[in-house]
Parts: C-alpha cells; structure tokens; sequence
C-alpha cells in the first residue's frame, strides 16, 4: 500500500461516500477501462462474482455446458457450478500452459457431433502470461461460440501489444489481497459493450428495476464494490506498471541465478507476449520429479519459505470427477500438458516487495534442495 491508496480511502471517509457506490466507484472503472483498452468496466466484489455475472450475461442456463482451461484456480470453474451448467475441461499447451488450441478444436469438434456446442468459452490467462489468442479465437469464431477471458492473474500483460482482459466479449479481473494489485478484495468485468455491462451493473445490485419502490423481476446479486475498496483500486492501479517491474525482475533474477541447471524450466514467454510474471514457476525436468518436488517444497518449508505446486488441473479434482477432458495430445507421452506441469511444477515466493536479500536466502536453499534432489552436483 502507499500514499495514493491513503489518499483516496481518507477522502472516501471524509465525504461519507462508504456504500458500494460513489465516485471511486466510477472513477476506478473510467481507469481501468481505459487503462486495459476496454469501453466499459463494473467494479464487483471479486474476480469469482465477476465470472458469475459474465456467465450470465453469456446465457449459460442450468444443462448448459462451458468450456474451460483445465490448469487454473477452482475460481474459474465454481461460477459453471453456480450456473447449473456442466463444464468441460481442455488441457494446456506446452508453449504457453494456457489453454491447448490443438485440444479446444477436438472438444469443439466432439461438442458439434454431440449436439451440445458450449454456450462459451472460458480461456483462463495463468500466471500472468496471455493464452495464445491468436490461435485460439479463430476456433471459437469458427464454432460461433463466445470467449469469456479469464485474466483474474493477468491484469498489466500483453499479448502482441494489446492487454490481456481485452480479448473476450467479456473479461474479468481480480484484485484479490494475493494479485498484483489488490483492493483487499474485489473484481473487475469488462467489455465493449455498455449494454452488457449496463446489465452487469444491474444484476450485481439485486437486479432493482428503474422506480421509486424496490422492484424486482428477477434475481440479483450483493456483488458491487465498496467506495472505500474502490479507492484503494485507484491508488494501486497508479503503480500496476512498477508492479510489473517487480515481478519481472524477481523472476529473472531466479533465471539468471539457476541458469546452471538445466533440469530447472522456466514458465516460458513466446514472442510476441509480455508476462507479469505473477508467480515464477518452473518445472523440474528429472526422474520422478512428483516425489523430488514434494522433497523439494518440504525442505523450502523448514525455513519458512513459502513455495506451492502448479495449480492441480480441474480435472483432477474431486469436485469435477467425471467431468469430460480434452488433453492436449492424447496417447503421446507427456501428451497431457497440465498433468504434467502439475506432477512436475513448482511456484516460488514471487512477490512485487521480494527484497534482493530475501531472495538471495530463497535462492540458495532452493540450490540446496535440487542438490538433494540430484539436480547440481557439488
């Protein structure tokens, strides 16, 4: 937090403007539309509400099914559950570990043979890295079905010069206390068209018609963002591109550190792409790596070092067991791209204040670790 987030949060107190409405409100969404290049934007109470009202606003109705990356955080997917639609998973790709291309057109593929197209699509951004859009919406287009992008870990990444978030006919972002810029808690749904987020705006205030009594002729949401959360919005977004900065320099000193070891792959970035670097992640490229990673968090841990595995894809998870799966290449070996990065995959601690000191004492535990794990030698 710094000077503008006091800034903003005092005048809130000061004028009274406490509620979820006022102008930090409007003036955080005017910023971060203009910011991200989007026409319009809704300030909501999370990234999860944001995905809840972007469904909605994409039609998805209980039977429906939605498509959705396999790696990514079970926030992505819960808003399908709300719905009472069914989701289906798609795999990663190794160039990006965002959504498989390659997958996304066999499961739409077998989605048309089904009769049963998705009503979207929902391309989750991980890890601060756009998906490959290029490659990705055409397919979509080429089905008619709509893109709901999920850049909840994204929010400051470009890909090919133009903001992630932008890409959708709905966005999302998340301003959770963990992301890059925070409001404690909060969210953001973002899109071209007013009316759509007009409509955002309405179902997130319980849905309460234009008249002087409270009418309601369908259901609403609590999901608007507080004026005071709003404020702190603004004074966080002044400093998302030193955040950034951060991030960056966090995950190469890392890179530059470890250079050494070529069993340590690092999250990559392809041209044409600009990454947050929201969490430095790499992967261990060694026999048994599940059990040597395991090994490896276990020792970052006795000394207080917080590290965590790549996401567990949805599809692996007990809530969704059953739910169909599209891998990135079946009956290849490694062909199921998010199993692996999953088995495979570790985040280090990644965060915009990370001190060089700090890091330097991660690194060299980190070293002891792979030496322990037979990565390093002496």
């Amino acid at each position: 937090m710094g000077d503008a987030e006091a800034a903003f949060v005092t005048e809130a107190f000061t004028t009274n403007w406490i509620a979820p409405l006022g102008p930090h409100v409007d003036a955080f969404e005017r910023e971060l539309a203009a910011h991200v290049g989007v026409g319009h934007a809704a300030a909501l109470s999370s990234g999860t509400a944001a995905l809840h009202l972007a469904l909605l606003l994409l039609g998805v109705q209980p039977g429906d099914t939605v498509f959705c990356s396999g790696l990514t955080f079970v926030g992505s997917c819960n808003p399908i559950l709300y719905c009472g639609a069914r989701p289906v998973f798609i795999d990663a790709e190794p160039q990006t570990w965002n959504m498989s291309p390659a997958a996304l057109e066999r499961a739409l593929e077998w989605a048309r043979r089904e009769g049963r197209m998705p009503r979207c699509v929902v391309i989750v951004n991980l890890y601060g890295q756009s998906a490959d859009m290029d490659a990705l919406l055409p397919v979509c287009e080429r089905y008619g079905v709509p893109v709901l992008e999920d850049a909840a870990e994204s929010l400051g990444a470009c890909y090919k010069n133009r903001s992630s978030g932008s890409f959708g006919r709905v966005g999302v972002y998340s301003f959770n206390g963990n992301k890059i810029i925070t409001t404690s808690g909060g969210g953001m749904l973002v899109a071209d068209d007013a009316d759509l987020v007009a409509r955002a705006r309405k179902l997130a205030t319980q849905a309460r018609e234009t008249a002087r009594h409270y009418e309601h002729a369908e259901v609403g949401f609590n999901y608007r963002l507080s004026n005071v959360l709003a404020g702190i919005g603004r004074g966080q977004l002044q400093v998302l591109g030193q955040r950034v900065a951060q991030r960056r320099a966090v995950f190469e000193r890392y890179r530059t550190a470890l250079v050494d070891l070529p069993q340590v792959q690092w999250m990559p970035q392809p041209d044409g792409f600009y990454s947050t670097r929201w969490l430095s992640c790499f992967t261990l490229q060694v026999p048994d790596a599940a059990t040597q990673c395991e090994r490896i968090l276990q020792a970052l841990e006795c000394h207080a070092i917080e590290a965590r595995p790549v996401w567990k894809p949805m599809q692996l998870q007990p809530l969704f067991a059953g739910a169909p799966y599209f891998s990135h290449a079946p009956g290849v070996l490694g062909g199921d791209v998010s199993a692996h990065l999953f088995a495979s995959g570790i985040c280090l601690p990644s965060g915009s204040n990370l001190t060089a000191e700090q890091q330097t004492r991660v690194i060299a535990h980190l070293r002891d670790a792979l030496k322990q794990a037979g990565v390093g030698g002496a």
